[in-house]
C-alpha cells in the first residue's frame, strides 16, 4: 500500500501526503446480485483514516477537520467495481476529495450592502408606472 497523495486545493497550497501507515484497509465480500464469479472474492474496500491521531496535519488542518468529522474518524467503503484493485483506487480518490474539502478554509462572511439611491427611485418609478397602467383596466364611466 502506497502514500495518499492530496491534491493541493484551497486550504492545502502545497497538497498533502497521508502515510500509508495511518490509512487501515479492510476487505470483504461485494454485496449485490449474484453471478459469474460474485460472493468468491472480497472486492469490498473499507478504508479508515483517523484523524485526530494523524502527524500528516497540522493543528489547524486537524481542527478544520474535526468540525466536519467530530468522532476523529473517517470511513469510505467502494464496492462498485469488480476488481479489489479498482475498488481501492476509487475509495482512495474519495477520501483524498473528502480531505481536500474539509480543509479547505471556511469562506469569507458576508458584508451586507445597502441598495443605492438610483435603485430605489428606480424600483419605485417601476412600481407607479405598473400602478398607472392597472388603474386603466378598470371599468369606463362617462
Amino acid at each position: 500500500m502506497r502514500d495518499l497523495l492530496v491534491p493541493s486545493g484551497p486550504g492545502l497550497p502545497d497538497g498533502l501526503v497521508v502515510p500509508a501507515a495511518e490509512l487501515v484497509e479492510r476487505f470483504s465480500k461485494s454485496p449485490g446480485p449474484g453471478g459469474q464469479s460474485v460472493n468468491t472474492t472480497d472486492s469490498r474496500v473499507e478504508l479508515e483514516y483517523d484523524v485526530r491521531s494523524s502527524a500528516a496535519l497540522t493543528e489547524t488542518q486537524r481542527n478544520r477537520a474535526l468540525r466536519r468529522w467530530p468522532e476523529g474518524r473517517v470511513s469510505i467503503a467502494a464496492s462498485e467495481h469488480r476488481s479489489q484493485h479498482r475498488n481501492r483506487v476509487a475509495a482512495r480518490e474519495r477520501l483524498a476529495d473528502l480531505l481536500r474539502e474539509a480543509l479547505a478554509p471556511p469562506p469569507p462572511p458576508r458584508r451586507p450592502t445597502r441598495p443605492s439611491r438610483g435603485s430605489k427611485e428606480r424600483r419605485l418609478k417601476a412600481k407607479k408606472e405598473r400602478g398607472r397602467t392597472k388603474s386603466l383596466r378598470g371599468r369606463v364611466t362617462d
